[in-house]
């Protein structure tokens, strides 16, 4: 074989090669768009939390339907949890789903103790705490040197001023209806003077499997909270959890 075939041949596989190198490139562009198209589908999918939960059963659930966060109940209520409670429920929780802990003007201490404990993820406040209290608390938990989100809780009303809440130290704010747990809608209409939120949002009060698609296309939060609207006699009812998931899973929030 002569040279100058020699060199053509070569010149032939090198671009061969280059060929499979770029269309190998292309592959992995088209497969990491679309692993950033999944990631940005599932930042916009809308949120799930299963509140007010009490048993190891539900934890059981909980795990096979995967919800975004889990709630515990500190303050006095039907559904409220002891510590000690609370610790064996996480620990028969996948460590991948946080647990919320929700209390009624709480000590800050007992809020502390149990992140650093590693027994609840977040905190969401249910009473009368101010901008000023939460930035307290913010500086607390930091330094436990933990980053907690914070969840502001918020009794909807004509009066509801929700702006002083958009430069707070608050993650999210749940809007919920005057009487939080009792499984009631407020009227939705007090919403529309306050879109578009300035701030992450969950709908709270009176959510239910059959109501819950309605609001989320009406109002577009960035999440849901039911308790009792998952519950039969008083008890969270597997199949309407595993309902509920399912109806919030199918939106996404602009």
């Amino acid at each position: 074989m002569d040279d100058n075939k020699m060199d053509a041949e070569k010149t032939d596989d090198r671009k061969a090669d280059d060929r499979k190198s770029d269309n190998k490139k292309a592959d992995n562009r088209k497969a990491d768009n679309r692993k950033a198209d999944d990631r940005n589908m599932e930042i916009r999918r809308t949120k799930i939390k299963i509140c007010g939960l009490t048993r190891l059963k539900d934890m059981d659930v909980l795990n096979a339907c995967r919800p975004d966060f889990a709630g515990l109940v500190f303050a006095q209520s039907r559904r409220q949890v002891s510590e000690e409670l609370a610790e064996k429920l996480r620990a028969h929780l996948s460590r991948e789903i946080p647990i919320v802990g929700v209390f009624v003007d709480a000590p800050s201490e007992q809020m502390e103790r149990l992140v650093e404990r590693e027994i609840i993820d977040v905190v969401q406040l249910h009473g009368e705490e101010t901008p000023s209290n939460l930035e307290d608390l913010r500086e607390r938990l930091n330094r436990l040197g933990r980053k907690v989100p914070l969840i502001k809780a918020i009794r909807m009303s004509e009066k509801t001023d929700l702006a002083i809440w958009y430069e707070s130290e608050a993650d999210y704010l749940l809007l919920d209806a005057m009487q939080a747990g009792a499984g009631t809608l407020f009227d939705h209409k007090l919403l529309e003077s306050h879109l578009p939120i300035q701030k992450p949002w969950f709908l709270a009060g009176g959510m239910n499997p059959e109501n819950a698609s309605f609001a989320i296309d009406r109002f577009s939060p960035s999440g849901v909270d039911v308790s009792s609207g998952v519950e039969t006699d008083g008890k969270k009812d597997p199949e309407k959890i595993r309902r509920m998931i399912a109806e919030v899973r199918s939106h996404f929030f602009d």
